[in-house]
């Protein structure tokens, strides 16, 4: 079962491999990791996927509260958020396959970023089992570069971290 934690952290160098290192020393494995800046310039927010129970998330949580820059802790439910990854996707494609290429783009929302005479260049933000539904479909294009950010996630709602 994976759990979503959204932390906010002072905006500071060292704060990310202290958080790192609370979960590799107590041998939780970090499923996705995203951080970026807030409308704060001096905060940061962490999302983090865990693989791992409700005790295992409740444990973290109370382990993360303990460091000095941690300003908040969230685990965000299913349903309560909204999360979205980004994905790069290249593949080969020539005059014959571009068609086909456009098509399943379109229909997955993907925004082509790049042709050449050989590859063609993606972007989508989606879910990420609609990401792995379409980095499938696109296998038989023969997928030469793929990169993914992990998820990033905000609580629905007015309620916020």
């Amino acid at each position: 079962m994976k759990q979503t934690i959204s932390v906010l952290v002072e905006n500071q160098a060292g704060v990310l491999n202290r958080i790192t290192s609370l979960f590799s020393r107590r041998a939780f494995n970090i499923h996705s990791l995203a951080v970026g800046v807030t409308d704060d310039p001096a905060i940061s927010r962490i999302t983090i996927i865990v693989e791992s129970g409700n005790s295992v998330v409740e444990q973290v949580e109370k382990q993360l509260n303990k460091l000095v820059e941690v300003i908040k802790v969230r685990t965000l439910d299913e349903g309560t958020f909204i999360g979205r990854e980004l994905m790069i996707l290249k593949v080969s494609a020539n005059a014959k396959t571009r068609p086909d290429i456009m098509t399943l783009c379109d229909i997955c929302g993907a925004k082509v970023s790049d042709v050449s005479t050989t590859s063609m260049t993606m972007e989508v933000s989606d879910t990420p089992d609609r990401l792995d539904t379409f980095q499938e479909m696109m296998r038989k294009f023969n997928i030469l570069e793929v990169v993914r950010t992990g998820v990033i996630a905000l609580q629905k709602g007015a309620g916020k971290i």
